[in-house]
């Protein structure tokens, strides 16, 4: 990465590592970088890291911004270049912008069906795909078919691609009729006077 170099003696913090983007230099505690110096004002100046180079901006400091003794008030940097910042010299040791990348660790293969023996989601892997459109034959898990319930109780199952009808890939058994139902067919029975036929 970038960095500068304080050449002159008695300054705290000799060495300026830059970072991407802007920073500030000057003697305020609100500066990226504080350099504590009478000559040198509360914002003196920016330096921009960037991809393109190193570029210095005055900030409209009292003693100035000069580059290998000419003041400026906008340059771009070169390694081996000496700042001074009014009465502090610093020595541009290198302009580069290094940007690490971390390596990443190729993900482990999906598999090609469940531990159960069923057909995984294309989305979410770990999910047993439950539906298949009726148009472009996608298959999904329940999380990923749009459901959107009608009156009357039933329900639309809705592919998020084509937005056709979805159907199930494991059909639902057949319900088992509740204990009320089973006593009012019983009461019907017995009050229209009707036998229920033996099978």
């Amino acid at each position: 990465m970038a960095k500068l170099l304080v050449t002159t003696e008695g300054v705290e913090n000799p060495i300026l590592e830059l970072r991407l983007g802007v920073n500030r230099v000057g003697r305020s505690l609100e500066n990226h970088f504080q350099i504590d110096h009478p000559t040198i004002s509360w914002w003196h100046c920016e330096i921009v890291l960037s991809d393109a180079g190193l570029v210095l901006r005055d900030c409209d400091s009292t003693n100035g911004t000069y580059i290998n003794g000419q003041r400026v008030r906008e340059a771009t940097l070169q390694t081996g270049q000496t700042i001074q910042l009014g009465g502090v010299e610093l020595l541009v040791e290198t302009t580069e912008a290094t940007v690490a990348i971390p390596r990443r660790e190729p993900l482990p293969a999906l598999p090609v069906v469940l531990p159960d023996g069923a057909t995984p989601c294309p989305k979410h892997p770990r999910a047993r795909a439950t539906y298949e459109c009726t148009e472009c034959h996608a298959v999904m898990c329940d999380a990923c078919v749009h459901h959107l319930k009608r009156r009357g109780g039933s329900t639309f199952h809705l592919c998020p691609h084509c937005s056709k009808p979805c159907v199930s890939l494991f059909p639902e058994p057949p319900k088992k009729r509740s204990l009320f139902a089973k006593f009012k067919q019983t009461v019907v029975l017995h009050l229209t006077g009707n036998k229920p036929r033996k099978h």
